[in-house]
């Protein structure tokens, strides 16, 4: 991946972060990686964890970016969330989001799958 894209997904990673915090959650992790894949963001408010994958694109020529989090994408993201509750020993009600940053618009779908 060229820098460029990276420093893309990181700027959409800092804005979702942001709206989180504004939203009253607590930022538990960032880009937690282990072998099998990682986990965006990890973000907890009251007794609710929500694990939320971001998908940052410069236009949506090609359809929205929350597409791109398919049922094989999902699947991978609740296995990595059971390791992360697991290395964390953390426990309380699970969320799964999706957020989709297009340039300067940001969706996060709460309870995408």
């Amino acid at each position: 991946m060229d820098r460029s894209r990276q420093a893309c997904g990181a700027w959409g990673e800092d804005r979702v972060a942001r709206w989180y915090r504004d939203a009253g959650y607590e930022i538990l992790d960032r880009n937690w990686r282990v072998r099998s894949g990682e986990l965006d963001l990890v973000a907890a408010r009251g007794g609710e964890i929500v694990f939320c994958e971001v998908k940052t694109r410069r236009s949506d020529r090609f359809g929205s970016p929350a597409e791109a989090v398919d049922r094989r994408k999902q699947t991978r993201i609740r296995a990595l969330a059971v390791q992360w509750l697991q290395a964390h020993d953390r426990r309380g009600s699970l969320r799964f989001d999706v957020a989709a940053v297009v340039g300067p618009r940001l969706e996060v779908i709460e309870a995408a799958f």
